[in-house]
């Protein structure tokens, strides 16, 4: 198959590149500068010249591929960025409904965090809440989901990590060497299901190969907690794990930082009945302390 992916060059979209073309697959992918247009052609890999906002690139590069993966996890609360990726993903969509043929398989990347703070029902035919730390992804979902010309997937992800990425546990483990301190709000004991990096790559091909429409969260089987994770970061970097009062953190980061106090309960069960998805048994905490994230500079 010919996998056009927007996002190609991401954190995740890389990896996803490469296990795409491991499975024998072509990829074509957005590339917005000729930076990107060399790691991409490095990789094995098609660039395909333009950004999100070309929404004729978009709608074009989907038409002429088999399947398509919005991968691009870039967002910034803006009514500007919101309005662009919903643009792109109408764009894709509307490429890939090419009229006579089979529907395409259409894969966007969403997160567990639609589902709002601390929710009752984290099923996947959960009504979603009007606000969410991220609500342009609900809405987009609805794009994918809504349109009946393509094998719509939406994947709910947890927190992504491994090969040393995630700007959430890099920036965590910054603000520690910066700060003197690895901190986490409160008590810490809200608990997420991250997922390892790979493991979500691999959803994704098995998706793409098999399609079945719908939404489907994604997240590995070993929890941490903040404080754990904080005290992870700690060990480290050689400094201490120290709480912050929720107001003092709001104060200093502002009120989207609530969603760090919050704890998850996704379930994939889902994802394995249908694509037979098994995520490995990786630990983030494992991989902070001894693994991906270990660098000199960090040592």
């Amino acid at each position: 198959m010919n996998v056009f992916v927007i996002g190609g060059t991401g954190y995740f979209g890389s990896v996803l590149v490469e296990h795409l073309l491991t499975a024998g697959h072509t990829v074509t992918a957005l590339a917005r500068s000729d930076r990107s247009a060399e790691r991409l052609r490095a990789a094995g890999a098609e660039p395909v010249a333009g950004s999100i906002a070309d929404t004729a690139v978009l709608r074009s590069a989907a038409a002429a591929a088999d399947a398509v993966v919005y991968a691009a996890s870039d967002y910034a609360p803006t009514d500007e960025s919101m309005q662009a990726e919903l643009a792109a993903v109408g764009a894709v969509v509307g490429g890939a409904a090419a009229p006579g043929t089979a529907p395409k398989p259409v894969v966007y990347t969403s997160t567990g965090l639609v589902y709002g703070p601390d929710p009752t029902d984290v099923t996947e035919d959960a009504e979603l809440p009007a606000v969410s730390a991220q609500p342009v992804k609900a809405q987009a979902e609805r794009i994918v989901l809504g349109d009946a010309r393509v094998a719509g997937i939406a994947i709910r992800a947890g927190l992504v990590f491994g090969r040393g990425g995630t700007g959430l546990v890099t920036g965590l483990i910054d603000a520690a060497v910066g700060n003197g301190a690895s901190t986490y709000i409160g008590d810490g004991a809200n608990a997420w299901y991250p997922v390892h990096v790979d493991d979500l790559a691999d959803l994704y091909v098995r998706a793409i190969e098999h399609p079945v429409p719908g939404a489907y969260n994604a997240v590995g089987t070993v929890p941490f907690t903040f404080r754990e994770l904080a005290e992870a970061i700690g060990d480290l970097t050689g400094t201490p794990a120290v709480p912050v009062p929720l107001e003092v953190a709001e104060a200093q980061m502002g009120p989207a930082v609530r969603t760090l106090t919050t704890s998850t309960h996704l379930l994939a069960t889902k994802a394995r009945s249908t694509f037979g998805w098994r995520p490995s048994e990786r630990s983030l905490l494992d991989d902070v302390r001894n693994g991906s994230y270990v660098a000199p500079t960090r040592a």
